[in-house]
């Protein structure tokens, strides 16, 4: 009797120990997860702007009074409220801008954690003025938009494809439109190429976008945290994506929608972008299949081309937009 009660003892302990082990061995998975995938704006903005990598990235650091300036305008403008319903549910908010006398319509794609009224700050008022209607879209999770988790592109270019549907529906005039995303909204810009689009839509432009959602992560953990042992972080987080926010981290991936993609596509990147690493739009340049150009700007941090050579950068857009709105 005594071994039977010892040998039950053991298993339990055994049980214990290996419950313990599996809980440490997911708590860094979830820790990662929790930072980079799950919802919580406050919270996760707060923590973003911490690193040293956001902070020197972020247009503020080198070009505080443009980009203040640039919000300041588009709170200034009397804009239109926009709602959409994505496909697993959530109700979508943006802010539509007309322009007088438009010569197209640009929807306007921001990136991680971010915002229209500040990623697009210091171009918005130049498109506006130059004839383009704007749709600032505020991604899942972020701004007046529903949402727990950031998918990384992988449910955020069916929410573009929405959009982009939703000013095909009311383009009366049937204006050309362009997807216009910076950083993640640069790359899930380019996974909505590969969907059904309208035909309105005329091109895309993809600012400092990465390639994949795994990949960004393996910098992140790499380079921003000096993370050992990714591969086995990466299982972990991707059991988190799976089970908790419906997505797998391979449907966050560029590359089969360029493979796809026959629209043009302007490419930007900064030479000096630490947060997403140029090479990341260099592979996306070359997966394209479709007409394209690529803009590097030396000198430019994350986000920070058009700041860094707006002449440049404004003559491009525009080039880009008289090339392709009668095709």
């Amino acid at each position: 009797m005594a071994g039977k009660v010892e040998m039950k003892n053991r298993a339990v302990r055994i049980t214990g120990a290996c419950a313990a082990a599996f809980a440490g061995f997911m708590a860094l998975g979830w820790s990662f997860f929790s930072l980079t995938v799950r919802g919580g704006k406050k919270s996760l903005k707060k923590k973003r702007f911490r690193l040293s990598h956001t902070k020197a990235n972020h247009p503020r650091y080198k070009f505080e009074k443009e980009y203040e300036e640039g919000k300041a305008w588009c709170r200034e403008q009397k804009m239109q409220d926009c709602c959409i319903q994505s496909e697993d549910g959530l109700s979508l908010h943006g802010s539509y801008l007309p322009a007088e006398d438009a010569k197209r319509l640009v929807v306007l794609c921001h990136g991680y954690k971010g915002s229209g009224f500040g990623d697009f700050a210091y171009i918005a008022r130049f498109l506006h003025e130059n004839r383009c209607s704007l749709l600032f879209t505020d991604q899942r999770c972020c701004g007046k938009s529903e949402g727990k988790y950031i998918t990384f592109g992988a449910k955020e270019k069916y929410d573009i494809q929405q959009w982009a549907w939703y000013t095909a529906v009311r383009n009366k005039e049937k204006l050309p439109v362009y997807l216009y995303g910076e950083s993640m909204g640069a790359a899930a810009v380019l996974m909505a190429s590969g969907q059904k689009l309208p035909d309105e839509v005329k091109g895309l432009i993809a600012d400092c976008g990465f390639r994949s959602m795994k990949g960004q992560l393996q910098d992140m953990a790499a380079n921003w945290f000096h993370l050992h042992w990714i591969g086995l972080l990466l299982f972990r987080v991707e059991l988190f994506c799976r089970a908790l926010a419906g997505f797998s981290m391979k449907e966050a991936d560029t590359s089969e929608a360029l493979g796809k993609n026959k629209r043009p596509v302007l490419f930007f990147h900064g030479l000096k972008d630490t947060y997403v690493k140029p090479e990341n739009t260099r592979y996306n340049y070359f997966l394209c299949r479709a007409p394209k150009e690529l803009v590097m700007i030396p000198g430019a941090r994350h986000l920070c081309s058009a700041y860094e050579e707006p002449e440049l950068y404004r003559r491009k857009l525009m080039e880009f937009f008289e090339k392709y709105d009668q095709n």
